[in-house]
């Protein structure tokens, strides 16, 4: 039913790394997908999609709690909207989730 998409794996990152990306967006993930269980996910009927929500989706997908097929049916989300949050947070971290940025950042993507 869903096309076999990868998603990008996102190593551990030592202490001085951690330090040093503090504006690379990649910070995020050791901040919320710290010990993330599946219970400790959104709860499935999810409506109102605040950043740290989808942050927890996108880093439970990446430490393998859910695949990408799971989180799209548990939350309802298209294939194509999952891999839009994973990009945005990859390309301009945590705040780049806000819905209300999301044309800013899209013309910033496409040289705008």
């Amino acid at each position: 039913m869903f096309p076999s998409v990868q998603t990008k794996p996102t190593p551990p990152m030592n202490t001085s790394a951690q330090s040093s990306s503090r504006d690379s967006g990649h910070d995020w993930l050791v901040d919320i997908g710290a010990g993330i269980t599946l219970e400790s996910l959104p709860p499935p009927e999810t409506k109102r999609w605040v950043i740290r929500r989808k942050a927890e989706v996108v880093a439970a997908v990446r430490a393998g709690v859910l695949t990408l097929e799971e989180a799209c049916q548990r939350y309802t989300l298209s294939v194509e909207e999952f891999l839009s949050w994973q990009r945005l947070v990859d390309s301009h971290g945590l705040p780049g989730l806000r819905v209300t940025r999301l044309q800013d950042y899209r013309g910033m993507s496409r040289g705008s």
